[in-house]
């Protein structure tokens, strides 16, 4: 089950009513089961709180991700994304703000599903990744709301 939680108090849209149905199926194509995943959108000062109390690093990011999968190949797991962040990456790459938040929805996925982005051949692997499961995914629903 996927569920979608907003804990920024502006009102915002982070993803279209077609979301669910697209990471399902990007799990499935994976080769992966679906388990509880939880989305939580939060500010940037929330995460990063986050970050220093989990990780021990002291930076904003835009994603974290918890894998809480008790059975192999399948994706259960709690990923807390920073609306702020993700918007201001939208803004310096040029990108809208729902493409560029559904990048990082699936790139949390992607981690899970085997995928690193330490080196730059791995983040090329998952950019790959991520833009072509974005071609998957129909955005005009967000941008005629």
């Amino acid at each position: 089950m996927i569920n979608l939680f907003n804990q920024v108090s502006e009102s915002y849209q982070e993803c279209s009513e077609n979301t669910k149905p697209w990471i399902r199926a990007v799990i499935q194509e994976e080769g992966y089961k679906e388990g509880d995943i939880n989305y939580i959108f939060m500010s940037d000062e929330m995460l990063l709180a986050i970050n220093k109390r989990h990780l021990n690093h002291d930076f904003y990011t835009d994603i974290i991700t918890f894998d809480l999968s008790e059975e192999e190949k399948e994706i259960s797991c709690e990923i807390y994304i920073s609306t702020d962040r993700v918007m201001e990456n939208a803004t310096e790459y040029g990108e809208i703000y729902p493409r560029e938040m559904h990048r990082v929805m699936i790139h949390g996925i992607l981690h899970l599903c085997g995928y690193e982005d330490h080196t730059d051949e791995e983040r090329k692997e998952m950019r790959a990744k991520e833009d072509y499961y974005l071609s998957k995914l129909d955005l005009n629903i967000m941008l005629e709301s």
